[in-house]
């Protein structure tokens, strides 16, 4: 018979407590939040005070390449793990077990996959136990579900085959050369042990914290401190109880890293009914929905969307009427190979208080489109530098430019809009219906993550159409005004 929901988390509970150095404060509780979609989350059990201790994680808890086994028992494979941050497949001729293929998230897949493997013996099995057996993140979306994405960048950023390349050309030949030591691998084919690292992969993503050893303070001293690195994937572990927390734009708690612990604090007072909320960073939701799973109305201010080059050209080329030939010789003018592809626009947001709110300024001065980025601002620059080299008569002076600039990114990005099979008006109306469905299930929450990723990006494009309008109308009114006096 399978545990319920609520025997696993009481077990996984109870197992925290017992770890050497941790602690959990008798005024927060771990509830079932899947009746809002939310798995398991922390809740205040009374009105707390602002920096209070919530729990406390020993090092000596985290799952990482430092604390398993598997390193004592194959160190050929973690030598140099967590050196660097490519994930590349290994060459036809080298060594699949050598540690030089694995990266920081390799190994943190295959430590995963051996505690995984190890069941009842795994000295994480109650933690292991509560983590999701399945994930709404687009990696494991039909391609009729990431077809509701339509234009969005984020259906680029998904990665599957790119994954599962290297987890046939690096980690399954790395199973199998230590098939002795990944207890029962020897009994999954080929294809359930890369689904298995699917699945360890994106618990990784969704929960795992990166981390790097911080030997030197900012005095010059020596430190034996922990600081989280989402960039540097020096090392990555999974962090039992931190990732319990929900996390939010605006949220009240926060993890600090000790010598030897990891602990989280209240950042403000937290009522009774509370729910403890972590941060992951200013993500726009089609960043949360590929990591995570999720979207929040919160993290709409953050939304991005992301522009190609060829599409600012293709405009460029139509507003200037080139011909073949003309465009020809603009583009010999340009270096293809300093230029960006992808630029992108996002509003202008302030920073979170300290006590992770949004200013209070803000509800008076939302986030707003306040420009074009700068490195397609000026890549856009040097591309009329290039026509004017071709035919000054094209841009003759910085006023005719700048014209040009601003009427060829509003044409680019309505371009870009266009790609969209629906309009704003019908995904905000489907979104509302979505809504309204108290139970969409499985399939239909999908759908309205989907709808809440692409309603943001169109709303912003519209922004920032309507920032460059503002714009041209001024620009036309200056020139006006400098006529007539």
């Amino acid at each position: 018979m399978t545990d319920s929901f609520d025997e696993l988390t009481a077990r996984f509970l109870s197992w925290f407590k017992e770890l050497p150095g941790a602690t959990f404060s008798d005024a927060i509780a771990i509830q079932d939040l899947r009746s809002r979609n939310a798995g398991r989350g922390i809740v205040a059990l009374r009105d707390i005070a602002p920096e209070t201790v919530l729990f406390t994680i020993p090092r000596a808890g985290i799952i990482s390449v430092e604390t398993s086994a598997l390193r004592a028992q194959v160190p050929s494979l973690f030598s140099d793990a967590g050196a660097g941050s490519s994930r590349g497949v290994a060459d036809d001729d080298e060594d699949p077990s050598a540690a030089s293929q694995l990266d920081a998230w390799g190994a943190l897949i295959l430590v995963l996959l051996y505690e995984h493997l190890r069941g009842a013996a795994s000295g994480w099995r109650p933690y292991l136990d509560v983590l999701p057996a399945t994930f709404a993140t687009p990696m494991f979306w039909t391609p009729a579900e990431l077809g509701a994405l339509q234009a969005s960048a984020a259906v680029a950023k998904v990665g599957r085959e790119s994954a599962e390349d290297a987890f046939r050309g690096v980690l399954l030949p790395a199973v199998r050369a230590h098939a002795a030591v990944f207890a029962g691998s020897e009994t999954l084919s080929d294809d359930e042990l890369v689904a298995l690292a699917h699945r360890m992969g994106s618990t990784i993503m969704a929960y795992a914290f990166d981390l790097e050893k911080d030997d030197d303070d900012d005095e010059g001293e020596q430190e034996d401190g922990w600081v989280e690195d989402r960039d540097g994937k020096a090392m990555m572990g999974m962090v039992p109880m931190a990732d319990i927390l929900n996390a939010d734009a605006e949220f009240n708690a926060h993890v600090n890293h000790g010598d030897n612990e990891l602990t989280v604090t209240a950042l403000r007072p937290i009522k009774a009914g509370e729910e403890i909320l972590n941060y992951y960073g200013p993500h726009p939701n089609s960043e949360l929905l590929r990591r995570y799973g999720y979207v929040t109305e919160r993290h709409a201010r953050y939304d991005v969307v992301e522009i190609p080059w060829d599409m600012i050209e293709a405009a460029a080329v139509s507003q200037l009427n080139l011909s073949e030939e003309a465009w020809a010789k603009v583009r010999g003018q340009l270096d293809e190979d300093e230029m960006e592809d992808t630029f992108v626009l996002e509003r202008e947001c302030p920073e979170v208080t300290s006590e992770g709110t949004f200013p209070a300024a803000a509800a008076a001065s939302p986030p707003r489109f306040a420009g074009l980025p700068g490195d397609l601002e000026e890549q856009l620059r040097d591309f009329l530098r290039a026509v004017r080299a071709v035919d000054a008569a094209l841009v003759p002076d910085k006023r005719k430019r700048d014209e040009l600039q601003a009427a060829i990114t509003a044409q680019a990005l309505a371009a870009l809009e266009a790609q969209y099979p629906t309009t704003l008006a019908q995904d905000e109306q489907a979104l509302a219906a979505a809504a309204a469905d108290a139970s969409p299930g499985l399939a239909g929450d999908r759908e309205r993550m989907a709808l809440v990723v692409r309603v943001g990006e169109k709303r912003l494009l519209r922004e920032a159409r309507a920032f460059l309008e503002t714009q041209q109308s001024g620009e036309t009114s200056s020139v006006k005004k400098a006529r007539l006096e």
